[in-house]
């Protein structure tokens, strides 16, 4: 017998008609992730090059304001405050993206968005002729806000655009060019372009082109099929938008499988992040995804950027190229990004998530030991260069990209253990641990770029240990807990989790029995229903 939520599941699998690759859906999926994903990117990245000319301008414009010389505690904090204002923005859109696409769609809420990114552009652009450093750390709070929302919105926008057979490639598009966003502004950021003196008001200034592009041509694309279907209950509409989408008139399977997933997630309960976090039978789902979002997080991908320079130099690049050696870096995470796209259906999650943190983990290691002995053993510093390159492979087919995988076949937002929370919950419990996991990851973020300045400055390169254990705990933690979820359905990891909750799924009646160790080694048995996973 068919358990509850089965009918759903086998037509995630079944891939009916083939659709094709439209000129229209081809569009959008650029401009959207053009306008929001390459941004994402573009931020994490542009102010590591102009660092030092923008520290500068900190302390001349305190100096002009107060007639002292700023302290260098005070200048590091307020860098780290820099740097980590952008993650704290995402946490706190990410509490509010559900409500917003439900309310304004998917479409509105991106062109809602804009108005944020823009403003920040502007403001930061200025900030040199203005005289106030001030204005730089709350536009990257709002650019944090800006990217938290859009790294929800775009993935699931296009997912639920796109065809079954296509959501894979058109699901690779936001991520491919998050790395890309981050290659463009390492490239401007060279001392030759815009990553100078004179230069870096503009370099800050042109992250609002994207979102300029994106709100004077999004409007003219269709809204999200399924949100006109499910939350505006509008069905011409929603017909309307998949028939220009697809190029065909008949549409009514795909009408019908919205109609389906509607109904399976109206039968579901509801969780509160309160009871998705005491419910036993979600329990190691729910460790496993903060375990990996914090293992990703905090896996040291800043610290090897931002020793990379001096990595370069002490191997002996000169330093007028040790810029382009980096960006050449940036152009390896993004190969090695599209890579892992293709070879994660072949190889599988698990195998890429060990192999990702495995690189990362020894890299790290000896990277500390390069470091330490390159004054006294001269080969030492080219060891530290292939360190660097180890560890940018390994964090982008695993420790990232990986899961980032899973949310490109699924259609659902996020990356790497946004992927795992597809596949490891059911829909009705998906929605509120997308939150739970979102938050860990920005949380995560934030730290990192608050803490890493005090850390390097209190262990120098020995803080690649810390790095170095982190990878070893997920590592470990992923080789022992998580399964493989590769060609699985949604209820066939369901099972396989359910014994590690200790509740064992009763397919006969479609329920969940929750065991309770009681005196005599006998177990009780509480019901649960399977559409409460």
């Amino acid at each position: 017998m068919k358990l509850k939520g089965e009918k759903q599941e086998s037509s995630d699998h079944d891939q009916g008609p083939k659709g094709k690759m439209t000129l229209l859906l081809g569009l959008v999926a650029l401009i959207s992730a053009f306008g929001s994903s390459f941004q994402y990117g573009y931020n994490v990245s542009v102010i590591n090059s102009p660092a030092p000319y923008m520290q500068d301008f900190y302390n001349r414009t305190y100096f002009n304001r107060s007639g002292v010389p700023m302290d260098s505690g005070f200048q590091t904090l307020l860098w780290s405050l820099t740097v980590s204002m952008f993650p704290l923005g995402g946490f706190k859109k990410n509490l509010m993206v559900w409500p917003l696409v439900n309310r304004c769609g998917r479409k509105g809420t991106l062109l809602i968005n804009k108005k944020k990114s823009i403003a920040a552009a502007i403001l930061m652009g200025t900030s040199e002729v203005a005289k106030t450093f001030e204005v730089i750390i709350i536009s990257r709070v709002i650019m944090g806000i800006y990217a938290g929302l859009a790294s929800n919105v775009v993935p699931m926008f296009l997912g639920e655009l796109s065809p079954k057979n296509l959501r894979g490639a058109i699901g690779v598009v936001p991520q491919l060019f998050i790395t890309v966003g981050i290659l463009v502004a390492q490239i401007l950021g060279l001392n030759r372009i815009l990553g100078n003196a004179q230069g870096w008001p503009v370099l800050l200034g042109l992250t609002g082109i994207p979102s300029l592009i994106q709100l004077l041509t999004l409007p003219f694309f269709p809204e999200s099929p399924r949100y006109l279907l499910i939350q505006k209950g509008n069905e011409e509409q929603a017909r309307r938008a998949l028939q220009k989408l697809r190029g065909w008139d008949d549409v009514d399977d795909e009408i019908e499988e919205m109609r389906q997933e509607d109904r399976s997630e109206k039968e579901g309960e509801r969780f509160s992040v309160l009871s998705l976090c005491t419910f036993r039978a979600l329990r190691w789902q729910l460790i496993s995804i903060i375990v990996m979002m914090m293992g990703q997080q905090l896996s040291g991908v800043n610290g090897v950027f931002y020793y990379a320079d001096r990595i370069f130099l002490s191997a002996g690049v000169d330093e007028n190229n040790v810029q382009y050696v980096t960006v050449s870096i940036g152009a390896i995470n993004v190969v090695m990004t599209l890579l892992a796209v293709f070879i994660v259906e072949s190889l599988g999650r698990r195998v890429l998530l060990l192999a990702g943190f495995g690189l990362c983990c020894v890299s790290c290691a000896v990277l500390t030991l390069a470091l330490n002995l390159q004054t006294t053993v001269s080969w030492m510093s080219y060891l530290s260069i292939v360190c660097v390159i180890v560890y940018i492979i390994g964090h982008a087919i695993g420790a990232r990209n990986c899961l980032w995988d899973f949310q490109i076949c699924n259609s659902l937002p996020k990356k790497i253990p946004f992927v795992m929370i597809t596949e490891m919950f059911l829909q009705s419990s998906r929605k509120k641990t997308f939150m739970v996991g979102g938050s860990v990851h920005w949380l995560s973020n934030f730290t990192v770029g608050l803490v890493f300045l005090y850390m390097e400055a209190g262990l120098g390169s020995y803080c690649f240990l810390v790095f170095c254990a982190i990878c070893l705990i997920t590592l470990v933690y992923i080789f022992f807990i998580v399964p493989e979820t590769k060609n699985k359905t949604f209820m066939e990891i369901n099972r396989i989790m359910a014994k590690r909750n200790k509740v064992e799924i009763q397919e006969d009646k479609e329920q969940l029995k929750d065991f309770h160790a009681v005196p005599g080694g006998q177990a009780e048995k509480k019901e649960i229903s399977s559409s409460e996973l």
